[in-house]
């Protein structure tokens, strides 16, 4: 008969390995539970672990959380229930007892108990940035926009510079009142390229539905001593907790001072990290169209938001590229910032959109620009200006510069 050595070198080893793994302290189990849940994502492996740690110290609570999560993870919820109502039982009150457990309810829909959990952590901790910050979380979830602005606005007397607060507070703030009318003035002066100041004029009424915002707007030129107008329809619809869309058009009779047609979509994105992106085209219909896709990265840290957005413009010789780059620092709240805007190209958002008919996006643009936004309970006001130095013929450039005042009644 032939031996497998192997085999019965195995089978000697495991007695030796077993009496090792018995011989650890819970400590030394606990090391080697987090080793298996964290780098090796082997969650049955820690949780075998975590259990006979628990077996030589039965009322190390720092494991029987971390047993709790595991389960969670494993997607075992009767048993991360289970280890958590125990630690109820026994009074627990650590911070992350608390966040483990509201965490499991949060991530499955069970938002009225989540709350219940957090409500009795936070009275034991008042001051915990991540009980709060969860607790706007499930409130958001549940479209209690008003309670998670209440959570959020805690967290931000807590700490200012919360990063994922102040990203939450910006997504809160379009949503706490159904209803907004707001009006802007524009005005452009140009020191070569055109003889006569530019004044444009929008007025808009925005609605929240269930689904999402939805805004109807017109607007009023004064361009090249004539008179037009423009209107618009935009929403955002919601199609997740992570993505959400941008769908617009715009109609005007007035061709040359507005396209005549304008359509845009864009899908958005909250990532982790407090990052979102955004990609999609806007088309501009003058006497032929024009076609710009445009993409967008976004950050938050503390109390500042970083954007970057591009256009690419593709014609049948080239394709011309437009960079802009946005900082905002929120001072007391999301409707409450100073921003700085520097960059190059024509956007088609921009009120000189107009400019792209004659190709003048193939030129050389250059923008820099600043805006202050402040509020008074429902009332924010804004105030903006812009420089561009533009080639609006080939080696010839001329000045513009904007002035563009806001504002805005939530009601």
């Amino acid at each position: 008969m032939r031996i497998n050595l192997g085999y019965v070198a195995l089978i000697m080893l495991l007695p030796l390995k077993i009496y090792g793994q018995q011989n650890l302290s819970a400590d030394e189990l606990f090391v080697k539970a987090r080793t298996a849940a964290f780098d090796n994502k082997d969650y049955p492996t820690s949780i075998t672990l975590a259990k006979q740690a628990l077996e030589k110290a039965p009322n190390y609570t720092d494991i029987s959380i971390f047993l709790g999560r595991i389960y969670t993870w494993n997607k075992d919820l009767e048993s991360a229930r289970s280890v958590f109502d125990e630690l109820g039982k026994r009074d627990v009150r650590d911070e992350d007892y608390f966040m483990a457990y509201a965490s499991l309810e949060y991530w499955n829909d069970q938002y009225p108990k989540a709350i219940e959990i957090l409500d009795k952590g936070i009275s034991y901790h008042p001051q915990s940035e991540e009980l709060w910050l969860l607790k706007a979380k499930v409130y958001y979830a549940n479209k209690q926009y008003i309670e998670s602005e209440k959570a959020v606005k805690t967290i931000l007397t807590i700490n200012p510079k919360n990063t994922e607060a102040n990203s939450l507070a910006v997504k809160i703030n379009d949503l706490t009142s159904k209803n907004a009318v707001s009006i802007t003035y524009n005005y452009s002066h140009f020191d070569k390229q055109f003889d006569d100041d530019w004044h444009l004029v929008g007025v808009s009424y925005k609605r929240i539905t269930p689904i999402g915002s939805v805004i109807l707007r017109g607007n009023y030129a004064n361009k090249f001593a004539q008179n037009g107008t423009q209107i618009e329809l935009e929403a955002y619809p919601r199609l997740s907790k992570t993505f959400y869309l941008y769908v617009g058009g715009g109609y005007s009779n007035d061709v040359g001072l507005f396209p005549k047609y304008r359509t845009g979509v864009s899908l958005n994105a909250n990532l982790p990290h407090s990052f979102e992106a955004e990609i999609g085209y806007r088309q501009l219909y003058f006497s032929n169209s024009i076609w710009m896709y445009t993409a967008a990265v976004g950050k938050y840290y503390k109390n500042f938001w970083f954007n970057l957005r591009t256009y690419i413009t593709p014609d049948n010789k080239n394709i011309s590229h437009s960079y802009t780059a946005t900082v905002r620092y929120y001072t007391k709240s999301a409707q409450d910032y100073f921003a700085f805007q520097i960059g190059t190209g024509i956007s088609p958002e921009e009120s000189r959109n107009n400019l792209l008919e004659n190709g003048t996006y193939k030129l050389k643009t250059f923008k820099v620009g600043a805006e202050y936004n402040f509020s008074v309970k429902r009332n924010l006001f804004s105030l903006g200006t812009m420089y561009y130095n533009q080639e609006y013929l080939p080696n010839t450039t001329g000045s513009q510069f904007d002035i563009t005042l806001g504002y805005t009644r939530k009601f």
